[in-house]
């Protein structure tokens, strides 16, 4: 028995192989080994350093693949798991995803599953060594859902379409069947009233005849809700096709009895509801049919940006263009791009000029110049010159593509506000079918005899409904209850929002990294940003130059001072050698201004104090106070002007020079310079003028900052400057809290204080410096990201660096859920006002009831009205983008073909 009971074990024994990550040597591979056979059911582990894969034999009854994963990542490494994208066509908001979440995660290895009915995506994380992709789909397919693998490309896009489309045509047809049969149902029914009974047939009204054009309607357009209920009911899963069935079943199965068998106690002859099950399917079919049409145009922008991807490629190989899939472009490739085409892929020029129009990535309405050593993006379009460029990311690593993946992930999640619509509609199916009975139960022992009379009818019908038993009335009422109950609208009022409002953030360069990015948003109150190339611009500049009082004559004649110009350039020349940051701003700047900048003949770094030097022959010094001092040098001509823009924030640092070179600069001083002698060449250089250096405000600064304070926020700058520049420059745009001397690994800190304080926090910054900070604020937003968005830390990125973007991504993000909470208004209205309305509530005060049918159109009503709705954001714009607007990536389309023609 014990030989038997062996083998039967041995048997039973299965093999899985694991990726393990972050293993780096052999005693990584004794640890986990160790781990793993340390586990109950484990016979066998044995772990590959090379391949990053650990072999388990292990007996499924004793332990599972979850518990292999979690003693792998308790000892410090990790289980990498795939992750498949589906499209799947056929689900309804609400009660779908508990349904194929609930199958999907009893598969062994699934360890994840995400799903939104608005994009009709569900994102799958597994195991492959587990479960296979294959296994996945068939799940998701036995459940009668038409589902197909997302890829990325143009194909994938296609092929999208064509299944949607599909799905429209399906249920168009199915629309075509039903309304016919149902109008002449619902004319049959009530052909004996007139005016119908002076042009219909009498025969019309016969129930055979009825039972004969509703049974294909029953079986026909509304087979779907019975088999995808069934599908559903024999995992224990319910979702609204079971409300469906039900309505339609009850209504068309007591029509059949009351018709075939009149005695059978259920109402007999006048109690037969063929209309309700027929007008049931076609209302509830035109539902399915206008979510079809209308679901897809919510997630418009990304397929606006999937648009933008070029086919083809012009490639310079062994010195021959060459044309290619741009798919097949390879890192290192030399591409030409003429007049109008798309830029293929991301890369460097080599050659060339151009301008190139980037809005579709970055909202940017103006073409921007590339020469030589610029960027160029993929998807972008060449509008005038030719060139020739570096490809350095391709495929799945370009900016558009990383753009598409960003804002895909960003719609398959889930807002925090979603929780309590997913929670109530999670419990809706049963708690409907409960209320449904009840409600049966009190119009046949109470209601009934309560309030009946020959006057009942039906709400905006003329028809009477004396006839109707006490089965009938419990049994009518009861049905509308069940249809008019659906969850439709809640289940899609927050998901379709989120799509819509994180698209239309990619549109104009702001990528959400989830819903819960965009909901925390949406609820910042304050705002701290970044001081050094985020408010500024990061660089310092030339702000101020002052020239000198005039100073004493040298030699004969008047002296008629100097300019400030002259003032710069004397600067820039001894600083011309110079590789410090405000001297390099200081030759920048007198290069900016035409000046010309003569090569200084000796030059000296005076450590803590400034420079010296020999220009043309003259003694120049440029430093601080200090530096003044020591060389007896009399600045009080320029100490108020000094202290006031020292006051301002800026560096400024005093020039002087030998007074012939003051006067040498002007006709008259020239020769006044000369008649000194050669004794004037080394007279004690004088005070010629001051320069102001500093980190300089961007254009759009302060604006930004008035907009972020109409909003209602309130704005901090943090920076690790002294606390008299971040003053200074506070008080120039306006912000009331600065917090300066902060050292980088310090921020995250000042975050926090503000967190303790109540607030719910955003910071602004570069995403790399201030990586801790973004990552500790509640909306951690990195700007300036460029389109390397892959490797931005915090949950929103701008990719522009405007701080402009900031005030849309709260615009943006506030509409949103505006949008959010109008749709959850309406969806939980509907069902608290059409609930009553369908349990009976008017019966008692004015004998009329809602049909089932009536009761479908309010349901499809509140559906598409959710749906319109969230569609009036696809013509949003933030009001601070208002004004000339940046062409919209339908239009770069339409601009392509023309723009070709012109190039070619």
């Amino acid at each position: 028995m014990a030989v038997e009971e062996r083998e039967r074990q041995k048997d039973a024994l299965q093999e899985v192989t694991l990726p393990v990550a972050g293993m780096t040597c052999a005693a990584c591979v004794r640890k986990v080994e160790k781990a793993l056979k340390g586990l109950p059911g484990v016979q066998d582990a044995t772990v590959n350093l090379s391949a990053g894969k650990a072999g388990v034999v292990f007996d499924p009854a004793a332990c599972a693949v979850a518990d292999m994963e979690k003693v792998i990542e308790d000892i410090g490494y990790e289980v990498p798991a795939s992750r498949l994208n589906l499209l799947v066509l056929g689900m309804t908001p609400g009660h779908c995803d508990i349904v194929i979440g609930n199958a999907l995660r009893a598969l062994p290895g699934v360890r994840a599953v995400t799903i939104n009915p608005a994009t009709d995506t569900v994102s799958v994380e597994y195991l492959e060594s587990a479960v296979s992709a294959a296994a996945i789909k068939k799940t998701v397919r036995s459940l009668g859902y038409d589902v197909s693998e997302k890829g990325e490309g143009e194909d994938a896009m296609d092929r999208e379409r064509q299944l949607r489309q599909a799905e429209v045509r399906r249920q168009l047809i199915n629309m075509l069947v039903s309304w016919p049969l149902g109008a002449i149902v619902m004319l049959g029914t009530f052909s004996d009233y007139r005016p119908l009974s002076e042009f219909l047939p009498s025969f019309m009204n016969n129930k055979i005849l009825l039972f004969a054009l509703t049974t294909p309607l029953v079986i026909g357009p509304g087979r779907q809700f019975f088999v995808n209920s069934w599908n559903g009911l024999r995992r224990g899963l319910t979702d609204m096709n079971l409300l469906y069935a039900t309505g339609i079943g009850a209504a068309y199965l007591i029509a059949v009895i009351n018709t075939f068998f009149p005695d059978a106690g259920f109402g007999g002859e006048r109690a037969t509801f063929f209309e309700a099950a027929a007008l049931l399917v076609a209302f509830i079919v035109l539902g399915r049919y206008l979510e079809a049409v209308t679901r897809g145009r919510t997630s418009q922008a990304i397929r606006n940006l999937m648009k933008l991807r070029p086919k083809r490629a012009t490639v310079i190989r062994d010195g021959r263009e060459t044309e290619v899939p741009a798919d097949e472009v390879e890192i290192g490739d030399v591409c030409l791009v003429r007049p109008g085409e798309s830029v293929p892929v991301d890369g460097v020029v080599l050659e060339g000029y151009s301008a190139v129009d980037e809005s579709m990535v970055t909202g940017e309405s103006i073409p921007v110049e590339k020469r030589d050593g610029d960027e160029v993006t993929g998807g972008t379009l060449n509008k005038t010159g030719a060139f020739r460029f570096r490809a350095t990311r391709v495929g799945a690593g370009t900016a558009l593509s990383q753009i598409i993946k960003l804002v895909e992930e960003a719609q398959t999640t889930k807002a925090p506000i979603q929780a309590l619509a997913d929670k109530v509609a999670g419990h809706f199916i049963l708690g409907v079918h409960a209320l449904a009975l009840a409600v049966f139960l009190f119009w046949f022992f109470a209601g009934f005899g309560l309030w009946f009379t020959e006057d009942t009818r039906l709400v905006l019908t003329p028809y009477k409904l004396e006839d109707l038993g006490v089965f009938g009335l419990a049994l009518l009422i009861s049905v509308t209850v069940l249809v008019i109950s659906c969850p439709c609208a809640v289940g899609l009022a927050t998901p379709a929002a989120m799509m819509a409002g994180t698209g239309k953030g990619a549109e104009f360069g702001i990528l959400f990294k989830g819903a819960d990015a965009v909901e925390a948003t949406a609820r910042v109150r304050v705002v701290v940003l970044d001081k050094t190339g985020t408010l500024t611009k990061g660089e310092p500049s030339v702000t101020d130059v002052l020239a000198a009082p005039n100073p004493p004559s040298v030699g004969r004649g008047p002296s008629p001072g100097i300019t400030a110009d002259e003032v710069l350039r004397l600067a820039a020349a001894a600083e011309k050698n110079s590789e410090h940051p405000l001297g390099e701003a200081i030759v920048r700047g007198a290069q900016q201004r035409g000046l010309d900048v003569p090569p200084a003949e000796r030059f000296g770094s005076i450590p803590g104090h400034g420079v010296e030097a020999t220009v043309e022959g003259r003694e120049v010094l440029l430093g601080n106070r200090k530096l003044m001092a020591e060389r007896g040098i009399d600045v009080s001509a320029l100490i108020a002007e000094a202290e006031r823009l020292e006051n301002e924030g800026k560096t400024v640092m005093f020039v002087a020079a030998s007074p012939s070179v003051i006067l040498s600069r002007e006709g008259g001083g020239t020769q006044a310079a000369e008649g000194a002698g050669s004794d004037a060449g080394h007279s004690a250089p004088q005070l010629a003028g001051v320069v102001a250096v500093a980190d300089t405000i961007k254009d759009t600064s302060a604006r930004a900052i008035g907009e972020l304070k109409r909003l209602g926020l309130r704005v901090a700058m943090m920076t690790g400057d002294n606390r008299r520049t971040a003053d200074a420059i506070a008080r120039q745009l306006g912000i009331g809290r600065v917090l300066a001397e902060v050292p980088p690994q310090d921020k995250a800190a000042e975050v926090r204080k503000l967190q303790d304080e109540g607030q719910t926090v955003a910071m602004v910054g570069d995403g790399v410096n201030d990586a801790p900070a973004l990552a500790q604020a509640n909306v951690g937003m990195a700007i300036g990201s460029g389109t390397d968005v892959a490797k931005e830390t915090g949950h929103v990125i701008l990719i522009r660096d405007d701080i402009l973007d900031v005030v849309a991504a709260v615009q943006v993000a506030r509409a949103t859920m505006r949008l959010v909470k109008q749709n959850l208004f309406w969806a939980f209205g509907y069902n608290a006002a059409a609930i009553p309305l369908g349990a009976g509530l008017l019966y008692p005060f004015f004998s009329q009831v809602v049909s089932p049918e009536l009761a479908a159109l309010l349901m499809a009503t509140s559906s598409l009205s959710v749906t319109m709705n969230t569609l009036r954001m696809r013509g949003y714009r933030p009001p601070i983008k208002r004004g000339p607007s940046a062409p919209s990536p339908e239009r770069v389309e339409r601009e392509r073909e023309p723009l070709l023609e012109a190039g070619s």
